[in-house]
């Protein structure tokens, strides 16, 4: 085949075992000089590695060393070389997070799956959301809110009753989570060319904090979230289990 295959992996034993014996079958190299990156873990790992690779050309493959593995390939030592030369490549843009705290400060980050603001206190969020600068809902109360993209639409967003996104759909998953006020809201699908702004209200008394695949920044007074579409992570797939079949059987399981 000719490529330079880098293996990484979680700190799970499983996954650090997993990697050892692939390493002494295929050989390894650094991720900065490889075609393709090998990622041994579940999507946790997973996502940490895309975040960690974005400025790098090679795709990342990724081999099911965790739990659920949604977005990761069966783990298999033998034919890794085939299944790389014959894998499927999904691209996927994730979500900008521009989170503004009660101080002031601002903070940045990039989630593949979700932006997520949730309270911190004992009493609910209360909080108003914006699309393209128009105010849509001017108070929810509730546990939080998130935004989702299409291949995070079936972790959290989907666990929070929210709708799964085809791959590829120019919409993303605004979900609520727990709605106290008003009584049934769920959400909406918004374009993803939209920008989002979150303001929360009454931040002082009802603490909240944003989440970005699992990046956390305490104390928000708003929150803007937009689809990062000039980064592009590449994902590899075994034929016949990509994101889209993926996203079709989960509603069928």
């Amino acid at each position: 085949m000719g490529q330079k295959i880098a293996f990484t992996s979680s700190e799970e034993k499983i996954a650090t075992e997993a990697r050892d014996r692939l390493i002494k079958i295929y050989d390894n190299c650094a991720l900065e000089e490889a075609d393709v990156i090998v990622a041994l873990g579940g999507d946790g790992f997973m996502l940490q590695t895309l975040h960690k690779t974005q400025d790098l050309s090679a795709p990342v493959y990724g081999m099911n060393r965790g739990t659920v593995g949604f977005l990761m390939n069966a783990y298999d030592e033998k034919g890794l070389i085939q299944r790389l030369e014959t894998s499927v490549e999904e691209n996927l843009n994730p979500l900008k997070m521009e989170a503004i705290t009660t101080d002031g400060s601002v903070k940045t980050a990039l989630a593949i799956n979700e932006v997520s603001l949730l309270r911190a206190g004992p009493q609910a969020a209360k909080l108003s959301i914006s699309v393209d600068g128009k105010t849509r809902m001017s108070e929810l109360i509730s546990d939080g809110v998130l935004l989702s993209t299409p291949a995070g639409s079936t972790a959290y967003n989907y666990s929070a009753n929210g709708p799964i996104v085809p791959i590829g759909s120019d919409v993303l998953a605004l979900t609520a989570l727990n709605a106290f006020r008003p009584r049934r809201w769920r959400g909406a699908l918004i374009p993803k060319k939209s920008s989002v702004e979150v303001m929360v209200l009454e931040p002082e008394k009802r603490p909240i904090m944003a989440d970005a695949d699992s990046r956390s920044v305490k104390n928000v007074a708003r929150v803007n979230i937009s689809s990062a579409d000039d980064i592009q992570h590449q994902i590899l797939f075994d034929p016949g289990h990509g994101l889209e079949e993926r996203l079709i059987s989960e509603q069928f399981n």
